[in-house]
Formats: structure tokens, C-alpha cells, sequence
């Protein structure tokens, strides 16, 4: 369904995307995992054709570079900041899409329908929940029954209740054969929802495994923080790899997954090899508290 080969996008030295490649079969789910600055959204853009980049990406075979338009036809897409206006009614609202995708009101009906919000056509968009929002927005996308759905941090900026709103919604796609691509630094999000996962690290593939061998079945995993002194960045990096850890880098220290019943160990495999820790912070608790940055 989608094939990426090779996909590398610059702006002057700075590579935001370096050789990205990979395959995804018809109703596989694709995460990328990765910290703020890894590169999740700019891959996000050349897949949908937006931005220029070398390498190549194929939509079930059409060529995104070359034959934009009938590419992105296969695909909906929710981006990760909505633009809604909030004085409008949510049935006008999707009718406005509708007709710019040139389908029916029934096919809006649908919409409404599969991500739960039938019924409440009539409600201005100011008084709607943020995670009933997001699923506005995953109608939209639905309009035109697209194979593909793309999403860049569906619930990022979501409480727990949202979160758990637009997760349902993503599920019941899936489960009526949607391929998805989904960027997230949520470790529960990602387990809830996809099948492989693709670590993205300054702009690089750094992995292409599954949300089992990453973070194995047991309880929700967090997301810490950890400074080191000095530039030593990369080797505590492999230090804690090593160890079992699941490490990311962006240029603002180590991001690190850890179960949390574990979360001493990073600190301890660090102290064994001499590396020296300035500061810690916990970017994310994925049970119920707000997303991190």
C-alpha cells in the first residue's frame, strides 16, 4: 500500500529527514516514535507530497512527487493543530468539507457516525471537547472512505478522557481495514494502536519493530528526560541501548522509555559506567496526566 525509499528532505546543512525507507502492507498501522525534533512530521509531509524532498514515496503504487493529487485522493489526513472555526456549527462544518471533496451529505452522515459524534450536528465548535474536536476533524478525513489515514499527534493535546475518545475511533478504523500512519511520543498510544513501530532519530530510521519488542505487555511505560554532562550524549545513549532501554535524541538530552516499576534503572546502568547525570524530568505519564512536549 505505501512504499517509502530512501526519503531524505534539508533545509540548507540541517537534514530533517535522512534516508527514511520503509513498506507498510494494506491494514497494517505504523507508528513513529521518536522525540520532539526526530523528524516525525516532516516524514508526515513527504508522505502526503506536500514538501519537496528526494527519494521516493508510492500510494498504492501512484507516485506522491509526481502524481500528488491522485495520491493524497487515498489518503485522510488529521493534522495535529485543527482549523476550525469555533462560531460554527459542526453539520455546516462537515457539509463545508463535503462539498469541497465533492461528496454527499450521506457520505457526511457516515462521517459523523464512525468517529461517534451522529446527533450533534447542531453544536457550535466553541463548545465541543477537545478529544470531540480531534474526532471532527478524523470525519472530516473519512469523507471521501479513503484507504489511508494520516495522522501527526492525534492526541497530543488532549486530556485522558480525549485521548481515550479518538484512540476508540482509531481502533474501529482499523478494524475495518484501514492502513494508518500515526506520529506519536506516546508510549500508550502507540501500544494501543499499532502494529509495527518505526523509531525515527535526528532524522533517521533507527528501528522498525513492534510495540512488544520495544516496551514488551506489561503496565504503561513513561518517558524521562536525562541529562548528561558534557557532549556525551551519544555514548550514554548506547550505554543505556545496551541495557535494554529504548533511547531517542534530539538534541535536548536522552528521552528515555521505562516501565514504571523501572524507573531507577537508566539512572543506575549510567552511575556503572561513569557517566554523570545533571537532571532528570519525566516528559510524560501516560495513566492521567496531560501529554508532554
Amino acid at each position: 500500500m505505501i512504499a517509502a525509499t530512501g526519503v531524505t528532505k534539508t533545509y540548507g546543512r540541517f537534514r530533517a529527514v535522512d534516508g527514511a525507507a520503509f513498506e507498510l502492507s494494506p491494514g497494517e498501522s505504523l507508528a513513529l516514535w521518536g522525540s520532539n525534533g526526530a523528524g516525525k512530521t516532516t516524514l508526515i509531509r513527504c508522505i502526503l507530497g506536500i514538501t519537496r524532498f528526494r527519494g521516493s514515496v508510492t500510494i498504492n503504487g501512484v507516485d506522491v512527487s509526481r502524481s500528488g493529487k491522485i495520491a493524497r485522493s487515498m489518503i485522510g489526513y488529521v493534522p495535529q493543530e485543527l482549523a476550525f472555526h469555533d462560531d460554527a456549527r459542526v453539520g455546516p462544518s462537515l457539509m463545508f468539507f463535503a462539498g469541497l471533496r465533492r461528496v454527499s451529505s450521506r457520505a457526511a452522515s457516515r462521517s459523523l457516525e464512525a468517529v461517534g459524534l451522529a446527533g450533534n450536528e447542531g453544536k457550535r465548535l466553541r463548545d465541543l471537547s477537545g478529544g470531540m474536536k480531534q474526532r471532527l476533524a478524523l470525519a472530516v478525513a473519512l469523507l471521501s472512505d479513503p484507504p489511508v489515514i494520516v495522522l501527526d499527534e492525534p492526541t497530543s493535546n488532549l486530556d485522558a478522557s480525549g485521548r481515550s475518545e479518538v484512540a476508540d475511533s482509531l481502533r474501529a478504523q482499523r478494524a475495518l481495514g484501514k492502513t494508518m500512519i500515526f506520529a506519536s511520543h506516546r508510549p500508550d498510544e502507540v501500544r494501543a494502536l499499532a502494529s509495527r513501530v518505526l523509531v525515527m532519530e535526528r532524522g533517521r530510521v533507527a528501528g522498525d519493530t513492534t510495540p512488544e519488542e520495544l516496551w514488551g505487555s506489561g503496565g504503561d511505560p513513561s518517558v524521562m528526560r536525562i541529562l548528561v554532562e558534557g557532549d556525551g550524549e551519544e555514548a550514554a545513549a548506547e550505554i543505556l541501548r545496551r541495557a535494554g532501554h529504548t533511547v531517542s535524541l534530539n538534541g535536548h538530552g536522552l528521552c528515555v522509555t521505562v516501565e514504571e516499576h523501572r524507573k531507577a534503572a537508566p539512572i543506575e546502568s549510567l552511575f556503572r559506567a561513569d557517566v554523570r547525570v545533571r537532571d532528570i524530568e519525566f516528559l510524560e505519564r501516560t495513566d492521567h496526566s496531560e501529554a508532554g512536549s
